[in-house]
């Protein structure tokens, strides 16, 4: 017997529990949070995914690829770090490829007479 004890401790350790816990909060709280546990092993990897796509778009929207030797830059540099080219036009370049909601239009006002 003592060691059956020895041997199942975790078993006894969660059987007691239970045989405490149901009696004061009942079968209906241990139902619920079983099923919270295992929705929220379903929901923290979708979580985790959606970050990642939202980290991976920002990352892949400060890069810019030089146009004169094709080299990766990463940030808001000035010139091509491979061979010194301008990147400022990629980037009105860039902008220019936008979908128009995806950009703002400045509207100035004139007086028709």
């Amino acid at each position: 017997m003592y060691y059956f004890l020895k041997a199942n401790k975790n078993l006894i350790t969660y059987l007691l529990i239970m045989l405490l816990v149901i009696p004061i909060f009942g079968i209906n709280f241990i139902i619920s949070f079983l099923g919270n546990i295992i929705l929220l092993l379903f929901l923290i990897p979708l979580l985790l995914l959606l970050l990642i796509y939202i980290g991976f778009n920002s990352y892949k929207s400060k890069i810019n690829t030089c146009s004169s030797c094709g080299a990766l830059s990463f940030g808001e540099n000035a010139t091509c770090i491979n061979c010194g080219a301008d990147l400022e036009g990629i980037n009105k370049k860039n902008q220019s490829d936008k979908k128009p909601s995806e950009s703002t239009i400045e509207v100035k006002a004139e007086e028709v007479k």
